[in-house]
């Protein structure tokens, strides 16, 4: 068999990869039966395999590829890097891309400093750690839990999924994690019949300020999805939520962390979810579309006030503990730097104002459809909940695989989706036109058919 990545045809690549590959979150043994579809190449919202028949990524490759894949400008931008710097510890040195990055991430937030990690749980696991540890240099050892929304996911590393709330994932893993507190979602799907988002919202606050009330003396933070929980469903909720969470946690002395990894750079229709709330965290972690889905990054972003409690002369031992290898990698920050500039140059949210109003409107195809209970979305962000009941929101059984079938007959029309259970969701790479996007929908809609058929 030739191993040269250019000379292998597609069924050794996939004799291949089912010898020595195991891959992320996949059950393998459906691919006795479902072949893994082998992609060569990508070009702006297109993945091609190497039949050259191309996919519509309607995810953004895990929610990562912003711009579309291979975009211009990131791909100058990794050329040039690549012709000075690859890789340099960074701890005891810096660099341009990293430093450029950093400033120009605060100027468009208005933190004062930037701490990098390598990925989105990385990120987590880092902002957990900086808020224990706040608490425990100023002097309040007392403070070491932390309260996460119910159905929440923040990453897979046991830190992050200690403030996961996804079923599956705590009955698995539950022995080794942290015990969180866990505050009931303001998820505005979850509404009584006739409760406004708002209202519900607001309802769920309250229920959060009663643990706090009582607990807050033992808690280093809240840590939120800001307006999206998205693998935990697609779940959204109205601003006011964050405003309140806000307030309450300057009442009640605990940090918030604004998780905006997949819900950052545009996707909720701001630049940042938390301006929608107009509201600020203690910690806001970035990572995902920040290189554009190019390279794996992610940073926190927080405050010079959280910043100076661990600057202190080396005997003090206020340092901060965490590490890792490829941390600021000149590649990855060139490709975040490049990423920032071109959404600035193009206008990025401005011409996604035109393209969230479309969306709108395309959905109102599965308005009054069987067995869709929800219909939802928040900026470039929207999801299908296909049910078994809508009047009593009863889902269908997971065991039924309901949007495996989405996905399958996504993969005959030349389209890539990735269901979460029975949710349907989109998101895109925002170089999707409106003709592309109501291809896309043409897509879920008969493939929701096919599911909804599926005895």
């Amino acid at each position: 068999m030739n191993t040269s990545t250019s000379l292998l045809s597609s069924a050794e690549l996939l004799a291949l990869d089912r010898q020595h590959v195991w891959h992320p979150c996949t059950q393998m043994s459906d691919h006795e039966w479902l072949p893994m579809l082998a992609i060569a190449r990508a070009e702006g919202a297109y993945l091609f395999d190497a039949s050259g028949k191309r996919y519509l990524d309607a995810i953004s490759s895990w929610w990562t590829c912003l711009l579309g894949h291979r975009h211009p400008a990131i791909m100058a931008a990794l050329h040039a890097q690549l012709e000075q710097l690859d890789h340099v510890i960074f701890a005891g040195c810096t660099h341009a891309p990293a430093t450029l990055l950093a400033s120009e991430l605060c100027k468009l937030t208005g933190f004062d400093k930037v701490f990098y990690a390598d990925i989105g749980s990385a990120a987590v696991e880092v902002a957990l750690k900086l808020s224990f540890h706040y608490w425990q240099n100023i002097g309040q050892p007392n403070k070491t839990r932390f309260i996460c929304l119910s159905g929440s996911y923040h990453g897979e590393t046991l830190g992050a999924l200690s403030v996961t709330d996804v079923a599956l994932y705590r009955k698995t893993y539950g022995a080794i994690l942290l015990n969180p507190i866990i505050t009931p979602s303001p998820d505005a799907y979850l509404a009584p019949n006739g409760v406004s988002a708002e209202a519900w919202a607001l309802h769920q606050a309250d229920q959060l300020e009663i643990i706090l009330r009582v607990q807050h003396q033992e808690v280093c933070s809240l840590i939120v999805e800001p307006l999206v929980q998205c693998a935990g469903g697609m779940r959204m909720y109205h601003p006011i939520y964050l405003k309140r969470a806000r307030e309450l946690c300057d009442q009640y002395g605990v940090h918030l962390i604004a998780d905006e990894i997949a819900v950052g750079f545009g996707r909720t229709g701001t630049l940042f979810a938390c301006e929608q709330a107009n509201i600020r965290a203690d910690f806001q972690l970035v990572g995902k579309g920040l290189t554009g889905g190019v390279l794996p990054l992610a940073a926190v972003l927080t405050s010079n006030l959280i910043f100076e409690q661990f600057y202190a002369p080396h005997a003090a031992l206020r340092a901060f503990l965490h590490s890792h290898s490829f941390t600021a990698n000149p590649l990855a920050c060139a490709a975040a730097l490049a990423t920032v500039r071109a959404m600035q140059e193009e206008n990025t949210l401005q011409v996604n104002l035109g393209r969230i109003e479309h969306l709108k409107k395309s959905l109102k195809r599965f308005e009054n459809q069987p067995n869709i209970g929800d219909i939802r979305q928040t900026g470039m962000i929207a999801a299908i909940e296909l049910v078994q009941d809508v009047a009593a929101k009863t889902p269908f059984d997971w065991r039924e695989r309901r949007g495996m079938a989405v996905y399958q007959h996504g993969l005959t029309r030349g389209m890539l989706l990735r269901p979460l259970g029975n949710v349907v969701y989109f998101m895109p790479p925002f170089c999707l036109s409106n003709d592309e996007t109501d291809e896309m929908l043409d897509v879920a809609a008969s493939g929701i058919a096919v599911a909804l058929r599926r005895s």
